[in-house]
This record gives C-alpha cells, structure tokens and sequence, in this order.
C-alpha cells in the first residue's frame, strides 16, 4: 500500500493561514468523508449483524493495529525535539503498553479478543492476521518515519472522531453481542484518553504549521491514516462477508 504526501501548489502556497477554529473544521470534515464509521463491516456490526467468527477475525486483525500504536507513538516520540512534547506524547504509549498502575490499552484489546472465544497466545502471536492488515499498519509506520513530525503528529487526529465511533460501539455490542461485556474495558478507557490527545495534537498541528501549505500536508496526513482504517476494514469484508475469500494460512472461521 503506497500513501503519497500530498504535493503543494501555487495556491497553497500563497492562501491565507486557516485560523485554529477553520483548521479544526476541516480537519472534522476529513473525517466525516473519510474515517471508517461509515465502513460496510462496520455498519454490519452496528446492526447486530456480523457472526461470532466475523467478530473474532475483526478482533484478530485489529489486534495488529493496537500492537503498532505504541511503536508508532515511540516513533514520533523520538522525533520530537523539546522535552515539553516529548513528556506529553509518553502519556499515549502508557497508555497502550500500560505501566505499574494501568493494564494498558494492548492487554484490554486482547481480553476483548479473548470474549469472543479466541486463544488469547494466537491473538499476541498474531497467528492468521491478513497480509493487507500487515500492509495497512506498516505503512502507518512509514508515514510517521519518512514525514515531517507535523505530518505525523496530524496523522494521529482520527482520534477527533473516534469519541463518537466508540460511544456508539459499546451500545450496538452491548446490544446485540451481550457476551462480549467483559472485554469492553479497551472502549472505556478511549472515551476519555482520546479526547485529551486530540486536543493537544490539534493545537501542536495549529502551532506548526507555518504555512497554508504546512497545513494542507497535515490535512492530508489526516486523510491518508483514515484510508489506511479503512483499507484494514476493506480486507475484513472482503475475506469474512464477500466474496468471504481469506488468504492462505489466515483465520478461519470455525465451521466455514
């Protein structure tokens, strides 16, 4: 999978700086066009309408994703030049890879894979995950190694939208897959961690982008992580709804 940056023209270049209040909006149009809420494997899950097995294999691929966020939060950690930033962005991979008072994000999305009846040793292994899954996280990692540490902090606003996702995630699972309620607690702690990184990273994006063509490449940034969410959802649908064709050596699903 090969995401581009964007390449800035002449009118970027020379239109007026977008105020805090106009970058935040397009920002929140990107995802309104853009991020995976809208996704066909999402909304057949928010209609009661994928089986258990369709669950485990979302749960399974998106096990590989959270693995990554860490590592992708360690990246632009490393980036970062003042130490202001750096002990602000820390907080994400606490958040993930948990510390000695919090089980992390990591060890949460495992126990939700394991209440859909998955081997919690395969999940961490990441036994069967689809190759496009590998494809699409790998390349997140590209784009917060090879850009601007501006592109890659914007990369991580998805969490502007994700408040909203999330909320209605756990009523449509509590809803329709009752027994996955002891493995929700991931869901939990995103509805107030995911506000509190997007903020910061709205206002560090705001604060460096210098020129209108600065934030058009993080505007883009922002576009290219949501198409990566949705290529990872791309791959879901097409190997467990339709044409239900999973690659050789990936989950199957019981029975199927």
């Amino acid at each position: 999978m090969a995401v581009r940056p964007v390449e800035t023209d002449t009118t970027s270049q020379t239109a007026h700086l977008l105020s805090l209040e106009e970058l935040r909006a397009q920002l929140q149009a990107t995802g309104e066009e853009r991020y995976h809420h809208k996704h066909p494997f999402h909304l057949l899950m928010h209609e009661g309408k994928l089986t258990r097995g369709q669950l485990q294999a979302w749960a399974l691929n998106r096990y590989y994703y959270q693995s990554v966020i860490p590592i992708k939060d360690s990246i632009i950690l490393s980036r970062g030049p003042d130490p202001v930033f750096r002990r602000a962005w820390r907080k994400r991979v606490v958040d993930h890879d948990g510390d000695a008072t919090s089980e992390g994000g990591i060890k949460r999305w495992v126990k939700l894979a394991e209440a859909t009846g998955l081997d919690p040793q395969m999940v961490r292994a990441g036994q069967g995950i689809l190759p496009a899954t590998r494809f699409a996280v790998n390349e997140y990692l590209n784009i917060v190694r090879s850009r601007t540490l501006l592109e890659a902090v914007a990369s991580s606003l998805t969490e502007l939208f994700s408040t909203k996702l999330i909320t209605l995630r756990l009523e449509k699972l509590r809803q329709y897959y009752p027994w996955l309620s002891e493995g929700l607690d991931y869901f939990e702690a995103r509805l107030y961690q995911a506000p509190e990184d997007s903020q910061f990273a709205v206002n560090y994006v705001f604060d460096n982008a210098k020129t209108r063509a600065e934030q058009e490449l993080a505007i883009q940034a922002l576009r290219d992580k949501c198409d990566i969410l949705w290529a990872q959802l791309d791959a879901l649908y097409f190997a467990y709804v339709q044409p239900g064709w999973p690659p050789p050596g990936t989950f199957r699903i019981e029975g199927s």
